[in-house]
């Protein structure tokens, strides 16, 4: 029994350490050890690159969201990198007024990963920002992205992704709740040191130090600033540059996302094993508490119900009870989406669906099916 009661407070240990050990760490670090950013107003010349397929719903309005940027228009260049689009977003973007957005064709569909190397190939500017289609950005996003690179240490910034419907569902006020600690994890990580990762769809890095992302990579939003932190420069976290999206409502495309989102956690095991090395990664621990802690969560929750189930004290069969009832309440909840509107319920639910679809991330790099192409809806974290 002694070795099944390790196995129980060993998980529990892990679990606590993940959500709530690690912040707290990291809360105490911003007490004893600040690493303030010098910002001052800089205006490098600047290449956004917009890696995108088929967008011909968003593209137009998105130019002309770049284009209305406080920023000096000479220093700026917009590539649209067209992966193998059949929906008339080339012709869209050719036929844009502005000649500072340029079109660059890739042939047949190659990925999101070739489409992002094809514009940074290309790109002209000191800083490149990596944008979405999607999303749209506050006017001062590029000025205030740019002023982080007047400190020398920095070498990739990331900005806010704003989601403007959380509280339209009591599972969307979930996820806002929860994307709200994860930008409270970015800000300590980031005050103390480097951000393990940056929002896809709004961060910036120094041309030279990019490193052409391998083909099918999910999460270039975490290999690349993590290849600039085995450099020798800082990944910052600036709530002062602001994208704005919406939380999808269909839970269908949700669900897609999520899987595809953690696939990638697992995926950067096999693509960058180079990570997991402490020699090698400079910010070894961080990365393992934030991202791979947290998609083996799921794990150590089966072990927990496992170890609590054969250990015989009241105090462990109560707790797997409580286990029970929790999963129990989630299973009736997507199977009754009315329950998603209890409170209490929609946390059960939300969390249950985070680490189930953990569980389906891992299954997916397991069989080889992990590579990328393009995610569907947001990218926020993970």
């Amino acid at each position: 029994m002694f070795h099944i009661e390790l196995i129980f407070w060993l998980a529990a240990a892990l679990i606590l350490y993940t959500y709530a050990g690690y912040p707290l760490l990291l809360l105490v670090l911003t007490k004893l050890k600040k690493r303030p950013i010098m910002k001052s107003p800089i205006q490098p010349p600047v290449s956004v690159v917009l890696a995108v397929r088929n967008e011909s719903d968003h593209i137009a309005a998105r130019l002309r969201n770049l284009c209305q940027q406080d920023y000096p228009a000479e220093n700026v260049e917009i590539l649209v990198v067209s992966d193998g689009s059949d929906d008339g977003t080339d012709a869209l973007v050719e036929s844009f007024p502005d000649r500072r957005v340029k079109l660059i064709r890739v042939a047949s569909p190659a990925g999101k990963a070739i489409a992002v190397n094809a514009g940074v190939a290309a790109a002209g500017g000191e800083i490149v920002v990596f944008a979405d289609a999607r999303q749209q950005f506050d006017p001062t996003v590029i000025r205030e992205l740019a002023a982080n690179f007047a400190d020398p240490s920095v070498g990739c910034a990331g900005g806010e992704l704003v989601f403007l419907n959380s509280t339209d569902s009591d599972v969307g006020a979930e996820m806002g709740a929860y994307w709200k600690y994860e930008k409270a994890v970015r800000r300590m990580e980031s005050v103390t040191g480097s951000v393990i990762g940056a929002s896809g769809c709004i961060y910036a890095v120094r041309r030279a130090l990019y490193k052409p992302l391998p083909a099918g990579t999910i999460l270039d939003d975490v290999l690349t600033p993590m290849n600039i932190v085995r450099q020798g420069h800082r990944v910052v976290f600036d709530s002062s540059a602001s994208a704005h999206d919406v939380v999808s409502k269909d839970a269908g495309q949700e669900w897609k996302r999520k899987v595809r989102t953690l696939t990638g956690n697992w995926q950067l095991l096999s693509i960058s094993p180079w990570l997991m090395v402490p020699g090698m990664n400079p910010v070894w621990m961080r990365f393992m508490s934030h991202k791979i802690f947290r998609v083996k969560v799921p794990f150590w929750l089966m072990c927990l119900m496992a170890s609590s189930a054969l250990l015989p004290a009241p105090f462990y069969q109560a707790l797997f009870f409580a286990q029970l009832g929790c999963y129990a309440l989630a299973g009736a909840a997507a199977l009754c989406p009315t329950l998603q509107k209890t409170k209490g319920i929609s946390f059960i639910y939300f969390f249950a669906v985070l680490n189930t679809a953990a569980v389906a991330g891992c299954w997916k790099w397991l069989r080889g099916s992990s590579a990328a192409t393009w995610r569907a809806a947001y990218k926020g974290g993970s």
